[in-house]
C-alpha cells in the first residue's frame, strides 16, 4: 500500500479534509477540525486514532502497530505497506471515535457513514 491509499481511503470518508498544519509534506486528515489520520513526511507510517491506550497497547503487542511518536498513547501508527484491509478498518474505526466526539448539530450535517 501507499500514502495515496491511505489518501484515498481518507477522502471517501464524509466531511474529510486534508491539511499540512506543520509544513514540510504531512498529510493531516481531520473532520469538524479534529484529526483522525496523519502520514507524516519522512516515515512510512500513518497514525490513527484507537478508542483507548489498551487498544492501543494491545495492536502494539500484537505486531501490526507501534507507538506513534507526539501522540496521546491511544493513538498508533501503522506501515504503510500494511494490508490495505487493515488499514482501512484503522482509519475508519478513528474517523467514528473523532466523529462521534463532535458536537451533535456539526454531526448532523455530515454524510451518513
Amino acid at each position: 500500500m501507499s500514502r495515496e491509499t491511505v489518501n484515498r481511503i481518507c477522502a471517501d470518508l464524509p466531511g474529510a479534509e486534508r491539511s499540512d498544519p506543520w509544513g514540510g509534506g504531512h498529510d493531516c486528515w481531520k473532520v469538524g477540525g479534529k484529526m483522525f489520520s496523519v502520514t507524516g513526511a519522512v516515515n512510512q507510517a500513518v497514525a490513527v486514532k484507537t478508542d483507548s491506550i489498551e487498544t492501543a497497547e494491545m495492536l502494539i503487542e500484537a505486531g501490526p502497530a507501534r507507538r506513534a511518536a507526539y501522540f496521546h498513547r491511544s493513538w498508533v501508527e501503522l506501515p504503510l505497506n500494511a494490508p490495505e484491509d487493515e488499514l482501512r478498518h484503522r482509519i475508519e474505526t478513528s474517523y467514528r471515535i473523532i466523529r462521534k466526539a463532535l458536537p451533535k448539530k456539526l454531526q448532523i450535517t455530515l454524510k451518513d457513514f
